[in-house]
Parts: structure tokens; C-alpha cells; sequence
């Protein structure tokens, strides 16, 4: 038994054994694969970029247009309003001389009375 128990001490102490510290070694791949990452990530941020410099020029052309559009309807309600002006005055004259018999008279032939103060 002695033999026996001595073999079990041995293996013991050889699975004991501390192991080896491995140097770390570069591996030829790994300065790459994290040049890789920096590079898509870099790649990434500038397509946020563009995107956003596009989204920013788009809202300043929709601001642009909406004044524009504004503007527009502005002068649109303008030249309404002028129409509605003229058409009214068009329509007083025409209901004037059609329903009333009323005409234009001539500035020509206007006289003027002076009447005396007492």
C-alpha cells in the first residue's frame, strides 16, 4: 500500500505543479483586426455625420420654402382682397344705373352757384 500511496503523493504534485507562463506573443493578425474596428467604427461616425449635415441642409430648405409659401399666401390674400375691392365698386356702378336708372354725370357741364351771404 505504501507504493500505492506514494504514486498518489506523485501525482499530486505533478498536477500541482504550477504552469508555464506563456510569453504573450503578437500574433500577426491581432494589430490588424483592431486597425479593422478603428477603421469601420471611423467609417460609421462619418456616415452619422453626412447624415446629419444632409438633414440639416434639408431643414434649412424647408424653412426657406415655408417663408416662401408664406409670403405667398400673404400677397395671394392681397390681390383677393384687391379683387373683391374692384369687383364691389364694378357691381355698386352696374346696380346703380340698371336698377336705380342713375348715369356718370359730365364734369364739363357743371356750374357752380354763388349765392349771396345776407
Amino acid at each position: 500500500m505504501s507504493t500505492l500511496a506514494e504514486t498518489a503523493v506523485r501525482e499530486r504534485a505533478v498536477r500541482r505543479k504550477p504552469a508555464a507562463k506563456r510569453r504573450a506573443r503578437s500574433r500577426p493578425g491581432a494589430f490588424t483586426g483592431g486597425m479593422l474596428w478603428i477603421v469601420a467604427i471611423a467609417a460609421l461616425l462619418a456616415g452619422v455625420v453626412a447624415i446629419n449635415v444632409l438633414a440639416l441642409r434639408l431643414n434649412v430648405e424647408l424653412d426657406e420654402l415655408r417663408r416662401t409659401r408664406a409670403e405667398l399666401k400673404a400677397e395671394i390674400a392681397t390681390t383677393r382682397a384687391q379683387l373683391s375691392t374692384a369687383s364691389a365698386n364694378e357691381r355698386i356702378v352696374h346696380e346703380a344705373v340698371s336698377r336705380l336708372g342713375l348715369v356718370e354725370h359730365d364734369p364739363n357741364r357743371t356750374t357752380n352757384v354763388e349765392l349771396e351771404t345776407p
